[in-house]
């Protein structure tokens, strides 16, 4: 009798996972070949072609193309404010804004007339601002709308006491996250005072929210709760190589070669 009563408990908890299985929803696939992607707080899509930008909406349909052959590929796009995307192109120095249609909705900025050649990185900052980082005197800058500056930390290489070489940053929250791959994300207030290093080694991009870094680990998606010093891994389905990751709006957006998977997480 109790034979039996295990073998029907164990027959149910197959049978349930059959059927969540079963109706687990389907993963969204965009299919093109991109350099690379992005995403912002509504969901929206924006895939990088050489010079192309294109737009998806959280559906999978394909919304809007921008594209300007004169200032060659783009480097960077920072969709942090929908409204208005920053676009970089690091060949010409110029950065330009774009509305949530993809059109210019602001003159587009030198960074070689405000005194800039030499500038590697940029991202979006609050208040239609932006921040920039130099190479030539390894100094973060920010701009107000008007593109006049606002902040600046002068050389890092001095105020950290460290060698940096920064590839990619982001703004979250009133602090700027600068990754520099061989030794961390060195964090710096609104104001461009540091704050702290998040000694997370080897990134090339990352998402922050609340206290939490999300990132791509080889082949899987890791978090790491930096005021709790936790972190945690899953090893993601293989589909191919992972060429970028991204999360937000529960839903994990997985970049290959040729295709984007987007799917419930």
């Amino acid at each position: 009798m109790r034979l039996n009563h295990v073998y029907t408990c164990v027959c149910f908890i197959l049978l349930c996972s059959s059927f969540i299985q079963h109706n687990e929803p389907k993963p969204l696939v965009i299919k093109t070949k991109f350099d690379f992607f992005t995403t912002d707080n509504l969901g929206n899509i924006y895939i990088v072609k050489e010079d192309e930008l294109m737009k998806y909406l959280s559906n999978g349909k394909m919304f809007a193309r921008y594209s300007n052959l004169r200032l060659g590929a783009i480097s960077s796009v920072d969709a942090t404010n929908p409204l208005k995307i920053v676009l970089y192109y690091k060949d010409f120095q110029q950065i330009l804004f774009l509305d949530n249609q993809l059109s210019l909705n602001s003159d587009v900025v030198s960074l070689e007339k405000l005194g800039y050649e030499q500038t590697d990185l940029v991202c979006a900052s609050a208040n239609n601002s932006f921040w920039i980082y130099n190479k030539q005197n390894n100094e973060l800058n920010r701009f107000n709308e008007s593109s006049k500056k606002i902040t600046s930390t002068g050389n890092l290489k001095q105020v950290l006491r460290s060698d940096i070489a920064p590839d990619y940053m982001m703004e979250y929250n009133g602090y700027l996250y600068l990754n520099s791959p061989e030794t961390g994300i060195y964090v710096f207030d609104i104001f461009g005072a540091f704050s702290r290093i998040i000694s997370i080694k080897n990134l090339t991009q990352f998402q922050v929210n609340e206290n939490i870094i999300y990132y791509q680990k080889d082949s899987s998606f890791c978090s790491y709760n930096y005021t709790l010093f936790e972190d945690a891994c899953k090893v993601l389905p293989n589909h191919g190589k992972l060429v970028g990751l991204r999360y937000g709006n529960k839903k994990l957006y997985s970049g290959f070669k040729d295709s984007l998977l987007i799917q419930e997480f």
